[in-house]
């Protein structure tokens, strides 16, 4: 967006003043630099930028100073467009961020090299849009996999403990997969084990299964 007001934040001079020489010549106007998140501030509450770029850890802590920064733009200028650069991923406060709604944007620094790339994800954010790096959408989908207690299971082992969330006896699962009876008790035993689910005197586990079956199909259903 040509002549958009942006504030740049980083601890990094190199970096922010290339930042900021790239966006003066791709059309921005720049109106300010600022190194920690108390002059971030100073600077927004004085110049009124339309988007602020912000490394999400500086000075004194380097931790999350950046982001704390920008949580307070935020609630005191809505409309202020913030994109947070960052040198790791971190689901937490990505997390954390986009949930912040429209103008939003989460980029790691080594997309900044790509020049293209790293301006068409500054107008989209100053636009209102969103970006996520694809290094963060991966680990989102590797920490859901991680925390998925239906990961483990084969697609054939899906498949039974779905028709055992039916209330198909392995007899009626066989018939439907025509697989032996005993193949069933197999797939089901493997199941049980994968899910970590031990006999108990007060737990059935292949109830508990179909709990865990249901609860992760709802998820997916939610996701969609």
């Amino acid at each position: 967006m040509s002549g958009t007001r942006v504030a740049i934040a980083d601890d990094d001079v190199l970096l922010r003043e290339g930042i900021a020489s790239l966006l003066a010549a791709s059309g921005f106007d720049v109106v300010g630099q600022a190194g920690n998140g108390p002059e971030l501030l100073d600077l927004v509450r004085s110049r009124r930028p339309e988007l602020v770029v912000v490394d999400i850890r500086m000075p004194p802590g380097h931790a999350t100073e950046g982001l704390e920064a920008a949580e307070v733009i935020r609630r005191e200028r809505p409309k202020t467009a913030v994109l947070l650069l960052s040198a790791y991923v971190d689901v937490e406060h990505a997390v954390q961020l986009m949930a912040a709604g429209h103008g939003i944007g989460y980029l790691l620094k080594r997309r900044v090299t790509d020049v293209e790339e790293f301006l068409d994800s500054v107008r989209r954010v100053a636009n209102g849009g969103s970006v996520v790096d694809p290094a963060l959408v991966q680990e989102l989908v590797d920490v859901r996999r991680r925390h998925d207690p239906l990961a483990s299971l084969s697609d054939r082992e899906r498949e039974v403990l779905a028709l055992v969330a039916e209330g198909r006896s392995n007899a009626g699962v066989a018939r439907r997969l025509w697989v032996t009876e005993g193949t069933v008790e197999k797939h089901v035993r493997s199941i049980l084990t994968k899910l970590d689910l031990p006999e108990t005197d007060d737990d059935h586990r292949r109830v508990r299964a179909v709990l865990a079956y249901l609860q992760g199909d709802r998820r997916t259903a939610d996701d969609r």
